[in-house]
């Protein structure tokens, strides 16, 4: 499989893929630790109707998608912090309305619209080199950002209030990690597709829960595994000719398959 290292698109996926299996590692821990795991289910989502209007318009279905996600991020922070309408169900109407709006633009749109299949269910290999230096910016604005308010962060992950008590600027907080969210999976799109990126930030921190209950070695080990499963899901994708996404969080898994079960056995 060494073979499809020759080509250049194939070393942009990879690149690409290692980047935000890194990004989506530490993201995604946060997230889990949280509980946050169907608000980034509501903000991919909603990012749909992004795509949609972008493509109707004409201009980048991933800036569209950009402008809808952080959006919604903000949209569904500021109404949930000030108790106007529940959080589950701001999830729900900014979910559901994303999708349909989406739909809506791209049916207003003449012709077909294969480019936005892309989004849907990924396709590393289409990766561009400006895609790749926005995943190294953000994969380093992420890093930056967890080591310097790591402390910050563990406060609010799992008590908010505690962290109140301690002068912690939780909105500021809140409203950076919510933006980092959004941008990460706007980003994440092309190699997992809006309808699996959830599992990209979740799956591998799963299985870094499974052996780990240190906040910080969970952020190291969900970053690991979640590059490593990336690289190999691409080169499985690429000998198998299957969609690069789906093989993917296919090999996350299998590999939460065999963390469970190792674990299991090790217990008994």
């Amino acid at each position: 499989m060494l073979e499809f290292l020759k080509y250049d698109f194939f070393q942009n996926a990879l690149l690409s893929t290692v980047l935000i299996g890194i990004s989506c590692g530490l993201v995604g821990t946060y997230i889990v630790a949280k509980r946050m795991v169907f608000i980034s289910g509501g903000i991919t989502h909603a990012s749909f109707g992004g795509l949609g209007f972008a493509y109707f318009i004409g201009i980048s279905p991933l800036l569209g998608a950009a402008v809808f996600s952080i959006a919604t991020a903000i949209g569904i922070l500021f109404l949930a912090e000030n108790k106007k309408i529940r959080e589950d169900s701001l999830i729900g109407i900014f979910w559901s309305a994303g999708m349909a709006i989406g739909v809506l633009f791209i049916y207003l749109t003449p012709g077909y619209a294969p480019n936005l299949m892309s989004y849907l269910f990924g396709n590393i290999l289409t990766v561009t080199w400006g895609q790749i230096l926005l995943s190294v910016l953000l994969c380093l604005v992420i890093i930056v950002f967890f080591v310097l308010f790591y402390r910050p962060l563990f406060y609010i992950a799992f008590d908010k209030e505690y962290s109140r008590t301690h002068n912690v600027h939780v909105n500021c907080i809140d409203v950076a990690i919510m933006l980092i969210i959004a941008l990460c999976i706007i980003l994440c799109m092309k190699l997992a597709g809006i309808i699996l990126v959830i599992s990209y930030l979740t799956l591998p921190q799963a299985i870094a829960g499974t052996y780990y209950k240190n906040f910080k070695q969970q952020l190291i080990a969900s970053s690991i595994i979640s590059a490593i499963g990336s690289v190999i899901g691409l080169f499985v994708s690429a000998a198998l000719n299957t969609p690069s996404g789906a093989t993917i969080v296919v090999c996350f898994l299998l590999f939460f398959l065999l963390a469970w079960l190792g674990k299991k056995i090790w217990k008994s």
